[in-house]
């Protein structure tokens, strides 16, 4: 007997620097290994923006060995469902994937209390996510 394959989702936002990078752990983390998870940005940051660090770990996320990395064809072919957050026509397209689209505030340049919203906003979208595909959420 198999057992079913594990779902693979792809966040992607331009810098990968902070939306991504808050969905990628929150999935993590409430999916655990019922779930394989990836981010990326179409034009990757140096580093995760300190605002979003700081957001996650008030809530017991710890981010800080994260780097934003660069969005590759192969890492969309290699997903079920593809999560854009303001990348536009920058995420490739490939038939036969679950797109969505996140509108979601850009926490690029704001402080903590204005990434505390948007992060508060992801961990809701991600709960509604694993439900769509099933899983029940840890914690």
């Amino acid at each position: 007997m198999s057992t079913p394959a594990v779902p693979s989702v792809l966040f992607v936002c331009v810098h990968n620097a902070g939306r991504s990078q808050m969905a990628a752990a929150f999935l993590t983390r409430l999916g655990g290994d019922r779930v394989e998870v990836r981010s990326a940005g179409s034009a990757p940051a140096d580093t995760v923006n300190p605002a979003v660090v700081e957001a996650l770990a008030e809530v017991g996320i710890d981010i800080t060995a994260e780097v934003p990395k660069v969005l590759t064809a192969e890492a969309v072919q290699a997903s079920d469902v593809v999560i854009t957050m303001g990348c536009g026509d920058a995420c490739p397209y490939f038939p036969g994937k679950r797109y969505l689209d996140w509108k979601l505030d850009d926490p690029a340049g704001r402080g903590v209390d204005a990434v505390r919203p948007i992060r508060d906003e992801i961990e809701r979208r991600i709960r509604g996510l694993l439900a769509d595909l099933g899983i029940e959420a840890a914690g």
